[in-house]
């Protein structure tokens, strides 16, 4: 898997491999996409960038794993899988949508299977692109509202942007602790 975007300003494209010089990480420090030489200036920047922060951690979670490894189980009883978390986490990307006023019903959860997004986390290539193309197609979205909001405060609902935000941030942060986890059990590769 590659990872393509900006890395300071400039295009950068990353290749996630164990040929780095800590074998048991995906990239070389120095290479890592998650790094910039970037300041953040102010608060909605700083929040943005540990927004994109945690969201290549998923990603990079992720890298190079077959539909099998995506959608194995941690630890009975639990459901958590990497699958289910990408799941999970376009689900909860969609909180945006709706403080933007649409209707956004649930897109694995039901009122019968309120654990949807991790129970039909299954080995199968087609819901495992279905997730990823989902979760890209939500963040994309995510990004578009946060950006035409001016103010941080703004509210359309029960909470601020800024709060929301935070949320989410921590959203993300507490399942990329499971994602290490998880990963490290797939193939011993840990945290990084």
């Amino acid at each position: 898997m590659m990872f393509t975007g900006e890395r300071d300003g400039q295009a950068a494209v990353t290749r996630w491999t164990p040929a780095t010089i800590h074998p048991d990480m995906w990239v070389d420090p120095d290479d890592d996409p998650r790094e910039t030489a970037a300041e953040t200036v102010d608060e909605r920047g700083a929040l943005l960038e540990s927004l994109r922060y945690f969201r290549l951690t998923i990603e990079m979670k992720c890298a190079g794993l077959d539909a099998e490894h995506m959608a194995r189980r941690s630890v009975p009883p639990s459901t958590m899988s990497l699958l289910g978390l990408v799941r999970h986490m376009a689900e909860d990307e969609r909180h945006f949508r709706r403080m933007a006023g649409e209707d956004s019903p649930r897109i694995y959860r039901t009122a019968e299977d309120r654990d949807g997004d991790w129970n039909g986390a299954i080995a199968d290539p087609a819901v495992v692109d279905e997730a990823w193309d989902r979760w890209r197609a939500e963040r994309e979205l995510t990004d578009r509202f946060i950006a035409g909001c001016a103010d941080l405060g703004t509210r359309t609902g029960e909470a601020p942007l800024r709060e929301i935000l935070v949320a989410q941030i921590a959203e993300y942060a507490r399942h990329c602790g499971h994602a290490d986890l998880l990963r490290e059990r797939i193939d011993g590769r840990v945290g990084q």
